[in-house]
């Protein structure tokens, strides 16, 4: 195996098409009704990581290029937030304002956290490096953004009447849907603040071992994953903000209380 965490041999394939049929089984069985989309994921998981490891080869050695295929990142998350916040696809109408509010909320999570980063000499100024880092924050910014999204639309449609009644009493739109929706969106939070709490006891998670493993010592590998994780919680819980502005000012949500 040398240095690499997997080895690719015909054992991974074995494992990969192994885990997909146990995951698609137990969707089935469970009665989750998720059997077919865990293979179709599986399968566009395997497709797309072969197309981007290729793509990846020409870009990491151009920052211009790297700057573009992160562009393309979160490009890609914005469609992907916007349909699970709003629970529409992208072909119902009003899809591009939906995926630009979703890109706005990513973007502005996203980017400070990248830029600091970047900026503190931690991580170098060269593709190989920006591009993974950027994939990890933005990836965790259109978690937020989908989550924060997709309960405050559940939360609003739950609890409209009081919402209506609020306004009825004179209370502003966004302070309305705030007061009912905020706390919702910040359950969006639990995952990332769960996993920084309990790193190192509960798991250990891919850029320490991906330091380790490149050999790296322990120490090196801690101040990475703590870069990441702290880096995370920042984009993510500026993520969730921009949401719940977005909901409050009718810019992401539709069908919401007037």
């Amino acid at each position: 195996m040398g240095s690499s965490v997997v080895d690719l041999g015909p054992g991974l394939a074995v494992a990969l098409v192994l885990l997909a049929v146990l995951a698609a089984v137990a969707g089935r069985l469970s009665g989750l009704g998720q059997g077919r989309p865990v293979l179709v994921a599986s399968a566009r998981a395997a497709l797309q990581l072969a197309v981007v490891s290729a793509v990846l080869v020409a870009v990491v050695g151009s920052l211009a290029l790297a700057a573009a295929f992160v562009l393309l990142m979160v490009t890609v998350a914005a469609v992907t937030a916007a349909g699970r916040a709003t629970g529409l696809v992208l072909r119902s109408p009003g899809a591009p304002r939906r995926v630009a509010a979703a890109a706005a909320a990513i973007g502005v999570g996203a980017t400070p956290a990248v830029a600091l980063v970047l900026a503190s000499g931690t991580v170098p100024l060269r593709g190989a490096a920006v591009i993974p880092i950027a994939g990890i924050l933005v990836g965790g910014a259109m978690t937020a953004t989908s989550l924060a999204g997709r309960r405050m639309r559940e939360e609003l449609t739950a609890r409209r009447g009081e919402v209506e009644a609020a306004l009825a009493l004179g209370l502003p739109r966004r302070e309305a849907l705030l007061e009912i929706g905020r706390p919702a969106a910040a359950t969006a939070l639990v995952p990332p603040l769960d996993q920084t709490r309990t790193v190192g006891l509960v798991t250990l998670p891919g850029a320490f071992v991906g330091v380790l493993l490149g050999g790296g010592g322990p120490l090196e590998a801690g101040a990475a994953q703590l870069l990441v994780l702290v880096g995370l919680l920042a984009a993510e819980t500026v993520a969730v903000w921009v949401v719940t502005e977005l909901v409050g000012r009718g810019r992401l949500l539709t069908g919401m209380p007037r």
